[in-house]
Protein backbone atom coordinates (compact mmCIF):
# COMPACT_ATOMS: atom_id res chain seq x y z
CA UNK A 1 0.00 0.00 0.00
CA UNK A 2 1.30 3.46 -0.94
CA UNK A 3 0.73 6.56 1.09
CA UNK A 4 -0.10 10.13 -0.93
CA UNK A 5 2.49 12.37 0.09
CA UNK A 6 -0.47 14.62 2.53
CA UNK A 7 -1.87 11.29 3.88
CA UNK A 8 1.78 10.52 5.33
CA UNK A 9 2.49 14.36 6.88
CA UNK A 10 -0.85 14.18 8.32
CA UNK A 11 -0.01 10.58 10.14
CA UNK A 12 3.42 12.10 11.21
CA UNK A 13 2.07 15.52 12.50
CA UNK A 14 -1.11 13.47 14.40
CA UNK A 15 1.37 11.67 15.94
CA UNK A 16 3.24 14.46 17.03
CA UNK A 17 0.29 16.41 18.21
CA UNK A 18 -0.38 13.24 20.12
CA UNK A 19 2.73 13.30 22.15
CA UNK A 20 2.46 17.01 22.36
CA UNK A 21 -1.27 17.01 24.01
CA UNK A 22 -1.09 13.64 26.02
CA UNK A 23 2.11 14.52 27.67
CA UNK A 24 0.63 18.04 28.49
CA UNK A 25 -2.40 16.55 29.56
CA UNK A 26 -0.64 13.87 31.82
CA UNK A 27 1.71 16.54 33.47
CA UNK A 28 -1.30 18.26 34.86
CA UNK A 29 -3.30 15.18 35.98
CA UNK A 30 -0.12 14.47 38.16
CA UNK A 31 -0.59 18.45 39.92
CA UNK A 32 -4.16 17.88 40.11
CA UNK A 33 -5.27 20.30 42.76
CA UNK A 34 -8.77 19.83 42.44
CA UNK A 35 -9.39 16.99 43.95
CA UNK A 36 -10.37 14.50 41.09
CA UNK A 37 -7.11 12.78 40.78
CA UNK A 38 -6.29 12.00 44.10
CA UNK A 39 -7.88 11.57 47.45
CA UNK A 40 -7.75 13.64 50.49
CA UNK A 41 -5.27 11.27 51.78
CA UNK A 42 -3.03 11.92 48.85
CA UNK A 43 -3.78 8.45 46.87
CA UNK A 44 -4.73 8.08 43.07
CA UNK A 45 -8.15 8.15 42.31
CA UNK A 46 -10.28 5.85 39.94
CA UNK A 47 -10.14 8.79 37.76
CA UNK A 48 -6.71 9.26 37.81
CA UNK A 49 -5.81 5.21 36.69
CA UNK A 50 -8.75 5.59 34.22
CA UNK A 51 -7.20 8.69 32.68
CA UNK A 52 -3.26 7.72 33.27
CA UNK A 53 -4.55 4.54 31.00
CA UNK A 54 -6.05 6.72 28.72
CA UNK A 55 -2.85 8.79 28.32
CA UNK A 56 -0.59 5.62 27.99
CA UNK A 57 -2.78 4.09 24.78
CA UNK A 58 -3.20 7.56 22.90
CA UNK A 59 1.06 7.73 23.46
CA UNK A 60 1.44 4.11 22.00
CA UNK A 61 -1.05 4.90 18.95
CA UNK A 62 -0.13 8.35 18.21
CA UNK A 63 3.57 6.82 18.29
CA UNK A 64 2.03 4.00 15.82
CA UNK A 65 0.45 6.31 13.91
CA UNK A 66 3.48 8.57 13.45
CA UNK A 67 5.76 6.15 12.60
CA UNK A 68 3.38 4.77 9.73
CA UNK A 69 3.45 8.41 8.33
CA UNK A 70 7.44 8.59 8.46
CA UNK A 71 7.74 5.33 6.60
CA UNK A 72 4.85 6.66 4.05
CA UNK A 73 7.40 9.74 3.06
CA UNK A 74 10.80 7.79 3.56
CA UNK A 75 8.79 5.20 0.83
CA UNK A 76 8.00 8.65 -1.41
CA UNK A 77 11.93 9.83 -1.15
CA UNK A 78 13.40 6.46 -1.83
CA UNK A 79 10.47 6.24 -5.23
CA UNK A 80 12.00 10.34 -5.93
CA UNK A 81 15.93 9.16 -6.03
CA UNK A 82 17.65 7.54 -9.37
CA UNK A 83 18.29 4.38 -8.33
CA UNK A 84 22.09 4.34 -9.28
CA UNK A 85 22.50 6.57 -6.47
CA UNK A 86 23.63 9.29 -9.14
CA UNK A 87 22.20 12.92 -9.55
CA UNK A 88 20.32 13.63 -12.75
CA UNK A 89 21.99 16.91 -14.03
Amino acid sequence: MKLSRPVSWFLLAFGAWSWFVWTNFTRNLWKDSGGLAFDDAGDPTTYFWIHLVLAAVSLVLGTAIGIIGLRGLRALRALRAPRDGRRNA
